[in-house]
């Protein structure tokens, strides 16, 4: 989810526009997120696995 669906529970305005100082240091913290901050654990860990699957059948189709 992106935060310009969020809302704040401070001011009750949308995040992305930063009405209130919990609204701006909640945008402040999401755009400081690295590529995979959107992601969760889950999620993470499927790649993963994906990852380990496809390295290992390309491992076995050359050998």
């Amino acid at each position: 989810m992106t935060h310009d669906r969020l809302v704040c529970a401070n001011c009750a305005g949308p995040v992305s526009e930063g009405r209130c100082p919990v609204c701006r240091a909640s945008r402040e913290r999401l755009q400081q997120e690295g590529p995979f901050g959107g992601l969760s654990p889950a999620a993470l860990i499927g790649v993963l696995v994906v990852l380990i699957a496809a390295v290992a059948l390309l491992a076995h189709q050359t050998a």
